[in-house]
């Protein structure tokens, strides 16, 4: 399908170091905002600053602060103090979560053929992973018991590793199951344990996949120890947030508006023990076993020959006791105002939470956020306030479902349908040098230009430059699940974006503190002001574009792409399937898509601003995604609304595009295709509908 683009050129040089940034078109601005857009993305491009960016790290990561804690409240004060001083309205809504309040009690050992208590907690080896604060490894939402049994070993753990060990003839029934990291979410390894009857779960991260088969490990180098311990939460209730309350936030016991909550004993929480260990800890297991050879792929790098099954000389005791209550849980929601169109918002966010000091993940991502909300802070006192209201906020809780996001999101679902025209997230944003991003199609471009404006530190190239590598251009993803963009987009249907800088990092463990980001992640602190760039451009042009600069030809293109692989995926089991219908409401869309775009260049073009047309322009671009947002739900959770994306229910990380067809895919049915074809042909048409109500409005 060809691709068009309503742009309009605009030289924008702007010096960084010693670059000199390609001269770049702007979308939706008429020419006679060029200068104003100009000056202020060059001056904002010259605040972010590397000892600015430390300084915020260094101070937000000082102590452990899990949600919950007197130390995160803290984290969270700082916070509030740095948004005020830049200027920013900053609000701190707060919400009662049922969740655990503290590890509690977590005890693994070898009990025959011989005794053996192993280690639940990271060698101290730096100032900050001995601090008193720090805690053993454990996973929120793990059932309580005290077993003592066998063990099978799952590998991933994930639902075809069991469905393997099922056609093997192995029954993991009244068994212990280790299972190692990697694959999907730690919850869905408890999940599909639990349903297969095990008695309890033990997860590790094996040496292969982070460890010393990739490299030196810490303290020497930037690969996990034997001691390393990544933690999590294993929360895999249908819906996103807190457990006791879907589709509606979790607001104060004690406020004004009570909220109907769900009792505990009705959520489908998981009722086994379930804790991490280190591979020095998990080796003492695996290298006992005795049971047949594990299948192909299976095999990890520690030094046995790994087997299936323990056998009846081998038993192991897992003990957690670990208790859920209510929890006060407190967001961060800075504003800064918009000049022109107050009620259009622009949303940045990342969590400050963090499961033990938390350098890269999450407040990387924070510190972040924080750089911009002080340059956007200068720009408004310079005279550069934006136009669209601009909304930096940190969320709490994530780590334990991506909760405080949720929960704002539920509070606000209305205003956000109406005013949201895009979330940002930053989760963990700055922590590695490669930069790569995902995104809701309407963002793609507008990602990809902001990188060509942003110079890569250390190099003569841009990000996007550095980004595309050999390639081309580069490729942007497509979201998952796993952080707080999740209700906006899966939920509300808000366009959205996540991304930044990765690379090795000792993810959830005592090691992600600042003497290792200091020392591995980038001793320059370069990557900060780098990525806030990025954010920082985005977010301007958002907020002040004349018409939002969305690319709503990429609804189209990828509509088309993913219809192609859904219609592959169902053939494989059904040779006679076809998307047919589907794809042609998508070609008339793309046409009409075409047709919008050169009246839209040509309103642009112009150069004369029709208030009442603009307005109304925007107010049908910001109901776009909402085409595809279905209060049916999915199958596998109502919750989950977004026609066009969601979670992978099995893996909780992977990105399912047109999710109601992969999940009836995943059980090779058809039964349900006719239903589905029709949601889907009524969100293609809405979103046609819509396009073309956008053309007639430029009449």
């Amino acid at each position: 399908m060809k691709k068009t683009f309503w742009r309009l050129s605009i030289c924008l040089f702007v010096s960084a170091g010693a670059h000199t940034l390609n001269a770049q078109s702007l979308t939706g601005f008429l020419p006679s905002q060029q200068a104003k857009e100009q000056e202020a993305e060059k001056l904002f491009l010259q605040k972010p600053k590397p000892e600015v960016y430390k300084k915020h790290l260094e101070a937000l990561t000082r102590l452990p602060h899990s949600a919950g804690t007197p130390e995160n409240a803290q984290v969270r004060a700082y916070i509030v103090d740095v948004m005020k001083k830049a200027g920013w309205q900053v609000e701190e809504p707060a919400y009662d979560i049922f969740m655990p309040v503290s590890p509690g009690e977590n005890t693994v050992e070898i009990i025959t053929p011989e005794k053996i208590k192993l280690n639940t907690t990271e060698t101290p080896v730096d100032a900050f992973s001995g601090q008193p604060r720090v805690t053993g490894g454990w996973n929120s939402f793990s059932g309580s018991g005290d077993v003592t049994a066998e063990v099978v070993y799952a590998n991933f753990g994930t639902k075809e590793d069991f469905e393997k060990l099922e056609s093997m003839g192995v029954s993991v029934k009244g068994k212990i199951v280790i299972a190692r990291y990697g694959g999907n979410f730690r919850g869905y390894k408890a999940k599909h344990a639990q349903a297969h009857g095990a008695a309890g779960v033990i997860i590790y991260t094996d040496p292969i996949d982070a460890g010393y088969m990739k490299g030196i490990t810490y303290p020497e180098g930037p690969q996990a120890n034997d001691s390393y311990i990544q933690r999590g939460s294993l929360l895999t209730v249908d819906f996103t947030g807190d457990p006791l309350t879907p589709f509606v936030p979790a607001l104060p016991l004690d406020g004004k508006k009570k909220i109907e909550r769900l009792s505990p004993d009705k959520v489908d929480l998981h009722k086994i023990p379930v804790t991490p260990i280190s591979y020095g800890a998990a080796k003492e297991i695996l290298i006992r076993m005795t049971g047949q050879s594990v299948p192909a792929g299976w095999q990890g790098a520690l030094p046995c020959a790994y087997r299936i099954e323990g056998g009846s000389k081998l038993k192991v005791h897992l003990k957690v006791e670990q208790k859920n209550d209510f929890t006060r849980v407190t967001n961060v929601i800075g504003t800064l105002k918009g000049s022109e169109f107050p009620d259009e918002w622009i949303i940045l966010g990342s969590h400050y939470d963090a499961w033990v000091h938390g350098a890269t993940d999450p407040n990387s991502g924070t510190s972040m956020l924080i750089s911009v909300a002080e340059a956007l802070g200068e720009l408004t006192k310079a005279g550069y306030r934006p136009k669209r209201s601009i909304k930096i906020c940190h969320w709490d809780a994530e780590e334990f479902g991506v909760i405080g996001s949720t929960e704002w999101v539920e509070q606000f679902k209305e205003e956000l349908s109406a005013k949201a025209v895009a979330y940002m997230n930053a989760d963990a944003a700055v922590s590695g040098k490669s930069f790569g991003g995902a995104s809701s199609p309407s963002l793609k471009q507008l990602l990809k230009d902001a990188t060509q404006m942003v110079a890569y530190p250390g190099s003569d190239k841009t990000v996007y430059q550095q980004w595309a590598g050999a390639k081309s251009e580069p490729e942007v993803g497509n979201l998952g699940g796993g952080s707080d963009h999740i209700a906006f987009y899966m939920y509300v249907g808000v366009p959205s974006w996540g991304g930044g800088t990765g690379g090795v990092t000792p993810y959830h463990s005592a090691y992600d503190n600042f003497e290792y980001y200091s020392r591995f992640v980038d001793p320059t602190f370069q990557m900060g002001p780098m990525v806030s760039q990025i954010f920082g451009i985005m977010a301007m042009r958002l907020a002040n574009a004349e018409v939002i600069p969305y690319d709503v030809s990429r609804y189209a293109t990828d509509l088309e792409k993913h219809l192609s692989t859904i219609e592959k995926t169902i053939k494989v089991y059904s040779p006679a399937y076809s998307c047919e219908k589907l794809m042609t409401a998508v070609h008339e869309l793309g046409k009409n898509i075409e047709t919008y775009n050169a009246a839209q260049q040509k309103y642009i073009q112009a150069n004369k601003s029709v208030k009442n047309t603009t307005a109304e322009l925007n107010k049908i671009l910001i109901s776009l995604e909402k085409s595809f947002i279905d209060t049916q739900g999915m199958a596998y959770g109502k919750w989950y609304q977004s026609l066009y994306a969601s979670p992978d229910p099995y893996s909780g990380y992977a990105s399912w595009m047109l999710p109601g067809f992969m999940y009836e895919a995943s059980l090779k049915s058809t039964a349900n295709l006719p239903q589905l074809e029709a949601r889907y042909l009524k969100a293609i048409q809405s979103l046609n509908e819509k396009v073309v109500a956008l053309t007639k409005k430029l009449g």
